[in-house]
């Protein structure tokens, strides 16, 4: 699937950055996804070649054979992280209209459709946020996955409440997501949703609400934060191995999580484990990050 995570992290002073960037940064995102991204990617980018246009690309959706169509739906999802693409007022209508369509095809070509307009830009297609509303009912939970992202890439505060009803579900990775659409979302009426999940049974949905609560300024998911940059406790937790194959340690990357919701927040009472963190983490890029954040929080 598409670097859902993707991710779509907005944060204030030196650590901002656009939404979609602030979903990168800031949040976790659920792993799955990511590791069915690279398998795609690394599978099918060496033959899909070609300078096709997005348009080309939705025609053999429509029109492909059965192993051709999620391909397409994969390189149109990846067009659209271009904002000219994105941009394209003519898209939008025809993409939401294949996405109706596409309720009886492979299950892969409704996700990566989804994912493609998660990446739409306003004024967005009248139909876009009820056809993915509807997904959210898919038997499919990688498209229910990858419906709840992109409702919350979207940015329309109006399906919190669809959204956080998505929160009780037995699925961990919907949760998960869930949470994480919530907290890109603005507004307030999250919260209630955002606070239950500090206890969620899955840690990382925990976490995830954590960071989703200090992006809207509340301080409720101090102590999970705090449980975030202790390594030996996400160590126990976190199940991925590392890759030395493109240097991702996922134990650093829920620490780095913690660290840039800690300075979003201006959290000074964990000043002393983001120093420690500063000069012992064995984590170069971890270590960095506390320093950083050691700046933000500013001096003793």
């Amino acid at each position: 699937m598409d670097k859902l995570v993707e991710g779509e992290v907005a944060q204030r002073g030196p650590l901002s950055a656009a939404p979609p960037a602030y979903a990168v940064q800031f949040f976790l995102i659920p792993l799955g996804v990511v590791a069915i991204t690279v398998l795609v990617y690394m599978g099918f980018r060496s033959l899909v070649m070609d300078q096709r246009s997005a348009k080309d690309y939705l025609a053999e959706v429509r029109t492909g054979g059965i192993n051709r169509r999620w391909p397409a739906a994969y390189e149109l999802s990846r067009l659209m992280a271009d904002s000219d693409v994105a941009k394209d007022p003519t898209l939008g209508p025809e993409l939401v209209k294949a996405f109706e369509a596409s309720k009886t095809d492979d299950p892969r070509v409704r996700r990566y459709l989804a994912l493609a307009m998660g990446r739409l830009t306003p004024p967005l297609p009248a139909q876009a946020i009820p056809a993915l509303s509807d997904a959210l009912q898919d038997a499919d939970s990688e498209t229910v996955i990858s419906a709840i992202w992109a409702l919350g890439s979207l940015g329309d505060p109006s399906v919190v409440p669809r959204l956080a009803e998505m929160y009780g579900s037995s699925d961990s990775g919907v949760r998960k997501m869930t949470v994480y659409a919530l907290g890109a979302l603005p507004g307030d009426g999250q919260l209630r949703v955002l606070s239950t999940a500090l206890n969620d049974s899955a840690p990382d949905v925990a976490w995830n609400a954590a960071v989703a609560l200090a992006r809207h300024g509340n301080r409720d998911g101090v102590p999970v934060l705090q449980r975030m940059l202790d390594r030996d406790y996400v160590e126990r937790t976190v199940k991925r191995p590392s890759s030395t194959l493109n240097d991702i340690d996922p134990i650093g990357e829920v620490m780095i999580s913690a660290l840039h919701a800690i300075a979003a927040l201006q959290e000074t009472s964990l000043r002393d484990q983001v120093a420690n963190l500063s000069h012992d983490e064995s984590n170069l890029r971890v270590r960095q990050v506390a320093m950083e954040t050691l700046k933000a929080l500013g001096p003793a």
